[in-house]
């Protein structure tokens, strides 16, 4: 059981990694903005205080090193994932690794940004109060796909 918690840790750091350069390859080359940590960090920091919802993030109390932890909560939740998908999955999976169980899964978890995580800082179900929701929504999709072959790759070289 160690074995795959650790093995799992390590493909879930692996899918975030490959998500993050998959978004610095977005700024650079199609100038999309960059990733900012830093409201997810507040959020994550308000969570102390039972607060889940915001009406809108950028108006709760700023937490000094919210930065800091939006980074660190974003490769935690990765790697949660990681662990979650091999405990899943089991030692089979991970003598052969396939892309389609980890795919599946990585867009599974697109869940918890659309219905919890968004929501929370106050963009809506789905991004449904920004611009442009289909856009973000797409995005989302693509970088959770990214994430998936994260999973994959990161299990193949492994195994």
């Amino acid at each position: 059981m160690i074995e795959l918690i650790w093995r799992g840790m390590i493909i879930g750091t692996g899918a975030t990694l490959a998500m993050d350069l998959w978004a610095i390859m977005l700024s650079t080359v199609f100038a999309q903005p960059k990733a900012n940590w830093a409201p997810i960090g507040r959020w994550f920091y308000h969570l102390k205080n039972g607060k889940v919802f915001h009406d809108s993030i950028a108006e709760a109390t700023a937490y000094r090193h919210e930065l800091a932890l939006g980074w660190f909560s974003h490769y935690a939740v990765g790697i949660l994932y990681g662990v979650l998908l091999v405990l899943i999955m089991g030692p089979d999976w991970l003598a052969q690794p396939t892309f389609l169980p980890a795919w599946i899964w990585a867009i599974v978890t697109v869940a918890a940004g659309w219905f919890l995580l968004q929501p929370g800082l106050g963009i809506g179900w789905a991004a449904s109060k920004t611009p442009n929701p289909n856009k973000v929504r797409a995005m989302n999709l693509v970088a959770h796909t990214v994430f998936g072959l994260g999973l994959w790759l990161t299990a193949l070289l492994i195994r």
